[in-house]
């Protein structure tokens, strides 16, 4: 081991290398937050050509390195915490966040078993409990921790698809999937997350088997077409494993009759998961719960951290109704939960994820709350829904803009319509320019999407410390942008 390089460790040395290091790599960062620019890195060609591997035989040492990074990485970073910087879901994070990090960092403890990681241990049971309270299920433990929505989806639709063929007298677990499996399917709204088709085509289903539904005016899962493709799939003989609600959709934020669609699935027996990554932190509102109306009568539910509970990438959950379907994935190995240890109450949670090493993110969570209070952070919570209804009414008010959609949680859907006479596929090239334009001149980072065939542009409104009169100046800036792109 080198000297200027001592691995992480009680000795002196150590110690006053990880302090160096750390308190380097902290006014880095200190100084890079301070840029009045959002973006001031490169191209994908410029970067491409910039960044290159050529590691020394010797080592640089941690100094160097540290440098390295901050010219290669650090200085070309988009600076997700900046007010004009509202593409996607993706969240400024807390400073007790980063805090919590570094003692998850450095202790380095994996949750794949109690020896590893005890305090860790009882500290995310510990919220999957009070999890479990916010959303109204019954007391217990039946949750964990994911890396984020996708897992969390992933996880739902497994157990949905081992609970189908467990009532059928068939373990998926021991001897894998049998059947017509071209008549296997999910049900969920055409403005479901990507990872339901994902998950389904990882678990050896395919695309085929999800069937979408379509929606209402504003994006949320229409009923009478969920009953309609029901009735379809019995009339064909197909079975159903699953309908996948959506509590925020990416866009418009909208969030699926959570009740309604649990009611018609329990008369048929039809596991409902609901994918509330975005509006699961409604869970923490004083305003705005009633949103998540019904969401305790459903078999399943992902959240997600890293986006309005204002966490370090990455943070989710997964949260089960019934503790009894976990059988259902149970695995067992000698080296991490024996059974010798469970019979003596020894918690196991690698028999709950689909991981066997995993982060302790649980810490960010809990100490944020801890830190800010129930109070504060729905406070912050609801700010951005509330900001994006007052953007809303703003963009209602400007001759140039169009409001494509009421906002429901944090985004706004909006774009420019030019006064002058433009075909639609002309006004909705004009939009993607707009998004392109803001994002390379380094001054906006502005969303581009499309809305029933219309091409808009997003405002994600997750940044609590944003104000009405940030997003003015933002919209100023999309209309000068539109009139520097229409006059090339």
């Amino acid at each position: 081991m080198s000297d200027s390089n001592p691995i992480l460790f009680s000795s002196a040395q150590s110690i006053e290398a990880y302090q160096q290091a750390i308190e380097q790599s902290t006014q880095a960062v200190m100084h890079w937050l301070k840029q009045p620019e959002m973006y001031q890195g490169k191209t994908v060609a410029e970067l491409r050509d910039r960044i290159k591997l050529d590691f020394n035989p010797k080592g640089l040492g941690n100094e160097a390195a540290i440098e390295r990074a901050v010219e290669f990485f650090l200085k070309d970073s988009l600076s997700v915490h900046h007010p004009q910087c509202v593409a996607h879901l993706h969240c400024p994070s807390l400073v007790v966040s980063q805090a919590a990090e570094v003692l998850i960092n450095a202790t380095n403890q994996s949750m794949d078993s109690w020896d590893q990681s005890p305090s860790a241990t009882i500290i995310e049971i510990k919220l999957i409990e009070w999890l479990r309270t916010r959303v109204g299920y019954q007391a217990g433990d039946a949750g964990v921790f994911t890396s984020g929505g996708t897992q969390s989806n992933l996880m739902g639709l497994m157990l949905a698809r081992d609970a189908f063929f467990a009532r059928q007298g068939h373990s998926v677990q021991q001897d894998g999937l049998v059947g017509d499996l071209r008549k296997i399917r999910v049900l969920c709204s055409e403005n479901a997350h990507f990872s339901v088709q994902k998950n389904m085509a990882l678990m050896g289903l395919g695309y085929q088997s999800v069937v979408q539904v379509k929606t209402d005016e504003f994006s949320r899962m229409d009923l009478t077409d969920l009953a309609a493709k029901i009735e379809q799939c019995n009339a064909n003989g197909e079975q159903i494993l699953a309908i996948v609600a959506t509590a925020g959709t990416t866009d418009a934020g909208a969030i699926d009759p959570l009740r309604a669609i649990a009611e018609l699935a329990a008369k048929q027996n039809i596991w409902v998961h609901v994918d509330a990554a975005w509006g699961g932190a409604l869970l923490m509102s004083e305003q705005y719960r009633h949103y998540l109306d019904g969401i305790e009568l459903v078999d399943s539910v992902t959240l997600d951290f890293h986006k309005q509970f204002f966490q370090t990438i990455s943070c989710g959950a997964f949260l089960l109704k019934e503790a009894r379907h976990y059988e259902l994935m149970r695995y067992q190995a000698a080296y991490l939960n024996s059974e010798f240890d469970e019979e003596a109450g020894v918690p196991n949670l690698v028999s709950k994820s689909l991981q066997t090493t995993r982060r302790f993110d649980a810490l960010k969570l809990w100490m944020s709350l801890e830190a800010l209070g129930q109070e504060q952070y729905a406070a912050i919570i609801d700010q951005g829904v509330t900001l994006a209804q007052q953007v809303a009414a703003y963009v209602k008010e400007q001759s140039a803009l169009e409001l494509v959609m009421q906002p429901q949680l944090a985004s706004v859907l909006f774009r420019f319509r030019p006064q002058t006479q433009m075909a639609d596929a002309g006004i909705a090239l004009l939009n993607q320019k707009i998004g392109d334009a803001l994002l390379e001149s380094g001054r906006a980072n502005v969303g581009v999407t499309e809305h029933n065939g219309v091409t808009c542009l997003k405002l994600t409104l997750l940044n609590p410390t944003v104000t009405l009169e940030d997003v003015k100046v933002l919209l100023s800036l999309v209309e000068r942008t539109a009139q520097e792109v229409m006059a090339k």
